[in-house]
Parts: structure tokens; C-alpha cells; sequence
């Protein structure tokens, strides 16, 4: 593991996955992330690489050959190179190697950099091609989970919202075996631009989002003044999630998204696939700033 910290902020971050396990506020100790419990989702924020969701049949096509990926890829699972740059800084490293070009046929460098400052932790992906005449085709995405356990005298999963500033409604896309479906769903917010959680809001997975307009999202509760606001830009997929009948909610900034049901499995023509030049590099960013 490597912490890093400041006057304000603790982030431990696991080389398992480069997967943040842990963001403590320092006077109190109040810890914003979800803690993992097995019994539900034993993970806290895996990365997405090389793709986001599901592929149909867990296949992609490139170049006329088959090969086959888990749901939201391999990288969470792979042992990164982490190296802690300042007391506020590390940097995350995972590059192909023989066993990842069996199963997607790619030079890559994928970087994690966390960087404190203030109040907020930001979570940067610097991709890589490192080739110099193949281009790079992938996908990447978030999955940070923020804590709404229940407190003693404190809120209850129900008392916590998600505020959107900038939406009215959201518009999500229904998933049908992993895959996105032709069914839509029209979720209306409150005067508040608030949605206030339940559990019985992701008993059909998760909230497939395509056309959001907030590029930051406050989860609070009406108990008391703890929460985070969520920043994100540049990603044109969003995704949120929980566990069914968990105390916590992941808010998934994505650049790609799940088959849909009547892809054709070809990557190229993958949506939501980056196409990356030889020696070209790329780089999008979240942030959360705590309170």
C-alpha cells in the first residue's frame, strides 16, 4: 500500500489494481470510501481498462481474429508499478506485457497519478502508445464507491441524495444481460436537482448514462453537513451503482461503454472506443473534494 497525505486529506492506495482503498478526513478520522465488505462488493475503486462494461458474448473482433475480455477488463486485477513522487503525490504504472497481448494485441502504458490538494483528491489516467505505427484502441472509466453507511443518531442510506446542478432528469439506458438495450428510462429529479438514493434504484444494475449534463455531482445527506462533491470533464459516458441492499454508491466517469445488444463485436466500431496514433498520449481526470 502507499498513503499519501496532507493537512487535511489520508489516501492509501493499493498496487493491486492501482485501487484506491482508502480517503480518511484527518481531524476525525470520517472515512468517505466504502469499506469492502465481501458480503457485498468486495472492491472499492477499480479502474476500467481496456474496455468499459461487457463485450457481447465477452468477444471483440480486431483485425479478424477473436479475443475474449471479462466485464470492464483486466487491468483492475494487474500489479502496478507505484511510486510515491511527494507526501502528496503517486503515480501508478502498468505496461503489455506477453500475457496481456493474448488477449488484447496492444502496446500500452496506463498510468494512475493521485494527487492531494486541500480538501480534494484527484485521480488522473495517463495512457500511452508506446508503438510507432500501430494505433491503440481502448476504453477507460472510474469506479470510486462513497460511503452512505448508516451512523449511529446518523443518516440512513435513505436520508442521502445525489444533486446534479445541471439536469432536471436523467435519462438512463437499461441494460439487458450486460449489454445496453433499445429500453430507456426517464428518472425525474426534484426542484432540487436531487435524487435521493433507495436501494431499490439499482436492483436492475446500474444507471447508464449518456447524455448528462452535471460535470459535478454532490452526494450529501439531510442529517448532517458530511458528503463530497464529485467532479469530472471529458467523459462522455456516466455510470452509477450500487450493490443490492449496500450503503454505498459508485460514481463512474466513463470514456467507452458496454456492447449493445446488436453490435456487430468489431472494436473499431466499438462506441465510445479511443483511438490513440503511435507515440501519442491521452489523459482524462476525477476529482472529489470532501466535507
Amino acid at each position: 500500500m502507499i498513503t499519501i497525505a496532507n493537512e487535511w486529506l489520508q489516501a492509501t492506495i493499493s498496487p493491486i489494481g492501482a485501487e484506491l482503498k482508502s480517503l480518511k478526513r484527518q481531524h476525525d478520522n470520517h472515512e468517505y470510501l466504502w469499506n469492502a465488505n465481501p458480503r457485498y462488493w468486495a472492491k472499492t475503486s477499480p479502474v476500467l481498462f481496456p474496455i468499459v462494461g461487457a463485450l457481447k458474448d465477452d468477444t471483440y473482433y480486431y483485425r479478424g481474429r477473436a479475443y475474449r475480455l471479462p466485464r470492464h477488463g483486466f487491468a483492475r486485477e494487474k500489479s502496478f508499478d507505484g511510486k510515491l513522487l511527494s507526501p502528496t503525490e503517486a503515480v501508478f504504472t502498468l505496461t503489455d506485457s506477453e500475457e496481456t497481448r493474448t488477449v488484447y494485441p496492444f502496446a500500452f502504458q496506463l498510468m494512475l497519478r493521485y494527487r492531494l490538494d486541500g480538501h480534494a483528491l484527484t485521480c488522473r489516467y495517463e495512457v500511452h502508445n508506446p508503438s510507432d505505427s500501430q494505433p491503440l484502441f481502448f476504453s477507460i472509466g472510474g469506479h470510486p464507491a462513497f460511503s452512505a453507511l448508516a451512523e449511529n443518531g446518523g443518516p440512513a442510506y435513505t436520508d442521502y441524495f445525489l444533486e446534479f446542478p445541471d439536469d432536471d432528469a436523467l435519462l438512463c439506458h437499461k441494460l439487458e444481460g450486460n449489454l445496453i438495450s433499445e429500453r430507456k428510462e426517464t428518472i425525474l429529479l426534484d426542484k432540487r436537482h436531487r435524487l435521493p438514493l433507495r436501494y431499490e434504484l439499482f436492483y436492475a444494475d446500474a444507471l447508464v448514462l449518456k447524455t448528462l449534463q452535471s460535470n459535478t455531482i454532490t452526494l450529501g445527506n439531510v442529517i448532517n453537513d458530511r458528503g463530497i462533491l464529485f467532479h469530472h470533464d471529458g467523459f462522455p459516458y456516466f455510470g452509477i451503482w450500487a450493490a443490492k441492499g449496500a450503503d454505498f454508491v459508485c460514481l463512474e466517469p466513463w470514456c467507452g461503454i458496454a456492447d449493445h445488444i446488436g453490435h456487430n463485436q468489431q472494436l473499431e466500431e466499438k462506441e465510445g472506443m479511443q483511438h490513440l496514433s503511435g507515440g501519442d498520449n491521452w489523459s482524462r481526470s476525477w476529482a472529489v473534494t470532501c466535507f
